[in-house]
């Protein structure tokens, strides 16, 4: 159990914040709506995606996206979608929080019900509601943004020659992830929707489990939820402990930032996050980079024994 879990175990959750730096106050109120959680409900994402990820912001519509983290490689680029006037046009690549959270309920459910044909329509908006999203006003809007571009974009995984798989350059979705814009009493998705057979096979081979209320709480910062699924990846299958640079860190994730100086102290306040929801992890940040150490699985030891 980290710090910040044990300050409020002792001390309460108001006592707790007012023992640490006003600026990690958010944080003693993320620990303590974990230790209070009694939901067991889990997540499933693809471990490339644990080791790469998606922009943390927007990027211009015609770039593409590329991350290289040791022998896997991430590429998207960007789909087009026909105007009005019948010309094509850029859409971008996904990017943010909220593309993550889709994504990430796409790679659950298919793994759920052993299927790659997704149901929509209300199960994802009350899925949305139990992240904190809402599929209303402006909220809406940059729901179906992201939708449309991981609908449209070409998102491939490269491994090298040891790694467990690859599969081809092709949308990761078939079918279109559309939201209504005739409907406006939050029922707003199609019905179904498609994973390619080929990253539905790879998701089948290397799945990651995750807690899914982790994931609700920290839901508002997509870096937060890079740093918990690679921590979740990493850490219960380490045999000692792993030192990982700032050069590393800021390889897989520093996307879109300029300098290291940018990068180390919006890392450092995702790590505090991530560890915040994940009460086993034992990391500790140090002037080379962080320290990783063997730590128990993601699933706090309370749910597992409740399903």
């Amino acid at each position: 159990m980290g710090d910040v879990h044990q300050l409020v175990m002792a001390h309460g959750r108001q006592e707790a914040r007012n023992l640490v730096d006003p600026k990690r106050a958010s944080v003693v109120d993320v620990a303590a709506a974990v230790l209070e959680e009694e939901s067991n409900a889990l997540g499933i994402t693809y471990s490339g995606f644990c080791l790469t990820s998606l922009p943390h912001r927007r990027l211009p519509a015609d770039v593409e996206w590329r991350r290289d983290q040791g022998r896997v490689t991430l590429l998207i680029e960007p789909g087009r979608e026909r105007k009005r006037d019948g010309s094509f046009a850029h859409v971008g690549v996904p990017y943010g929080a909220k593309a993550r959270l889709i994504l990430l309920y796409l790679q659950t459910r298919a793994i759920q019900d052993n299927s790659r044909e997704i149901e929509l329509g209300r199960s994802m908006n009350a899925w949305l509601d139990r992240m904190g999203v809402s599929a209303g006003g402006s909220t809406y809007k940059a729901v179906q943004e992201q939708a449309t571009r991981i609908n449209l974009c070409r998102l491939t995984f490269f491994w090298d020659k040891n790694g467990a798989e690859g599969f081809a350059k092709e949308n990761i979705v078939s079918g279109g992830i559309r939201l209504r814009d005739d409907d406006g009493q939050g029922t707003l998705w199609q019905e179904t929707v498609q994973l390619s057979e080929t990253f539905f096979t790879a998701l089948k081979r290397s799945p990651v489990p995750i807690w899914e209320p982790a994931i609700r709480h920290i839901g508002g910062c997509s870096m937060a939820i890079d740093v918990y699924v690679w921590l979740a990846y990493r850490l219960h299958v380490l045999r000692e402990p792993t030192p990982v640079t700032w050069a590393a860190l800021f390889n897989q994730f520093g996307g879109g930032y300029k300098a290291m100086k940018h990068f180390k102290p919006e890392f450092r306040e995702a790590l505090d996050l991530a560890l915040a929801v994940y009460e086993a992890a034992r990391v500790e940040v140090n002037e080379a980079g962080v320290m990783l150490r063997p730590s128990a699985p993601p699933i706090p030891e309370r749910m597992i024994a409740c399903r």
